[in-house]
């Protein structure tokens, strides 16, 4: 049987453990840290806003990006994960995967899953513990990770 694996994250870090079945202990197998998930968003901007005229009405105005620096660099974060989780799965390293992530970080990874990945998903939590220890992170899986 292929090992199950947990993905425990945030905005700017990740953990992946691996266990064989339900009454196995959690083991860390990766860490992932993004240290621009730290900053504040002035410190991901080197400028201020650029000023946009529109036309017609004669008014400048600030731009604004639809997606902020800070959601970017979650975005990015969030890509860098689900690419190694699928190159991790393309070579067979786990059957199933858990996944444990602030809510807000949880809809980016979501969004960045491949197919495969996202097909063996058994479960998945919004809740922020990835600085818990791994006895404290196994009590919120299910009691049955089959």
């Amino acid at each position: 049987m292929k090992p199950i694996w947990i993905l425990v994250a945030d905005s700017s870090n990740a953990r992946i453990f691996t266990t064989e079945n339900s009454a196995s202990e959690l083991i860390e197998i990766e860490d992932f840290f993004h240290y621009e998930g730290l900053q504040h968003e002035r410190e991901l901007v080197s400028d201020s806003a650029g000023r946009i005229n529109d036309g017609r009405n004669g008014g400048n105005h600030a731009y604004s990006a639809e997606v902020s620096p800070k959601e970017q660099e979650s975005i990015d974060f969030a890509k860098r994960i689900a690419k190694q989780l699928n190159d991790e799965f393309n070579q067979n390293k786990f059957e199933k995967l858990f996944v444990v992530a602030a809510p807000a970080f949880l809809g980016e990874l979501r969004n960045a899953f491949s197919k495969a990945v996202e097909k063996h998903i058994a479960f998945s939590l919004g809740k922020n513990i990835v600085t818990q220890t791994p006895a404290e992170i196994r009590g919120h899986l299910p009691h049955s990770l089959a």
